[in-house]
């Protein structure tokens, strides 16, 4: 069931399209990554859905409300974790709990604001000034910060940006646990191993949308599977049987490993190996070659500025 619908949702700064008709659903419970680079409209979408800004097209329903009627009642439901935590330095972690869980209808502060400091492992830290805390402490804080009034749906936009990589793991841990708790993620990121660790769909935005699916259905829609076979010995005559079997799409050679691109690979592979076995080859291992979510992001990117210098000519 879905939790977030857009209907091309856009955003016009003067003569600036930062949004462009932008229509998708994120599923109750998914962690959804949200990538494209610097300028692509990421931050903007994130402050529509939020309710900060309004869009100047299109609609949206945030958790059952309208982003752009019901923002009181979309803010009770929601959370939001920026690059910068926007805590109060002088107060403690604490405080800074309590000060903001007064912007919501909680019934017993003290022992939501503990539950949260002890759930970010802050508790021994709770007296302490927020100011004097290190990066990933504060974004741990900001983090229960936005997790105070128990949101349904939580936007995180680049939680884990100049964090070390402890911080930034225990970031990741902490998004998991939401996760598990039932919480929708909305995560922008640049971080590309992060989203493919964490996320279950992801979007990628140039302005508009150009693609929404699992990490492994994008894998498979710019990149063919291709099978590697690690041979005792080298031998060509193994190549020329390989490339002639109906179900191989393409086949080279590289030193004693053959590179395979089959029409099915999980079908296929085991009758690869056999035609290889049969025409006197000895077979060491059999794998398939693993592409980052990276590596099919470069490749979109790619995609589009062919797309759109073909557009302008």
């Amino acid at each position: 069931m879905a939790i977030i619908e857009t209907s091309g949702l856009s955003r016009r700064f003067k003569d600036v399209i930062a949004v462009d008709d932008l229509t998708m659903a994120v599923e109750s419970g998914e962690v959804l990554g949200f990538l494209g680079p610097n300028g692509a409209g990421k931050t903007t979408t994130i402050r529509m859905l939020a309710g900060i800004i309004r869009p100047t097209g299109g609609e949206a329903v945030v958790a059952g409300h309208r982003i752009d009627r019901d923002v009181e009642k979309l803010h009770e439901v929601i959370g939001m974790l920026t690059e910068t935590p926007g805590l109060y330095g002088r107060l403690s972690a604490r405080r800074n709990l309590e000060y903001f869980a007064g912007f919501y209808p909680i019934d017993d502060v003290s022992t939501r604001v503990e539950k949260y400091l002890k759930l970010m492992g802050l508790w021994e830290r709770r007296d302490d000034r927020a100011g004097t805390f290190s990066k990933g402490m504060k974004q741990r804080l900001a983090l229960a910060r936005a997790l105070m009034h128990e949101p349904k749906v939580l936007f995180l936009d680049e939680p884990t940006s100049g964090l070390d990589p402890e911080a930034a793991s225990e970031v990741r841990q902490l998004i998991r646990r939401m996760q598990e708790e039932g919480c929708t993620v909305f995560l922008s990121t640049h971080n590309l191993a992060e989203a493919e660790m964490l996320c279950n769909r992801i979007a990628v935005i140039q302005t508009r949308l150009l693609a929404l699916d699992t990490a492994e259905s994008l894998r498979r829609r710019f990149f063919r599977r291709k099978v590697i076979v690690e041979l005792q010995s080298p031998d060509p005559n193994i190549l020329a049987v390989v490339k002639g079997l109906p179900f191989v799409q393409e086949a080279r050679k590289e030193g004693s490993r053959l590179s395979v691109e089959l029409m099915d690979s999980e079908r296929n592979r085991p009758e690869l190996v056999r035609a290889i076995v049969e025409a006197g080859g000895k077979v060491v291992t059999v794998s398939e070659e693993q592409y980052t979510l990276e590596q099919v992001y470069l490749r979109l990117m790619n995609e589009e500025k062919i797309s759109d210098a073909q557009a302008h000519s």
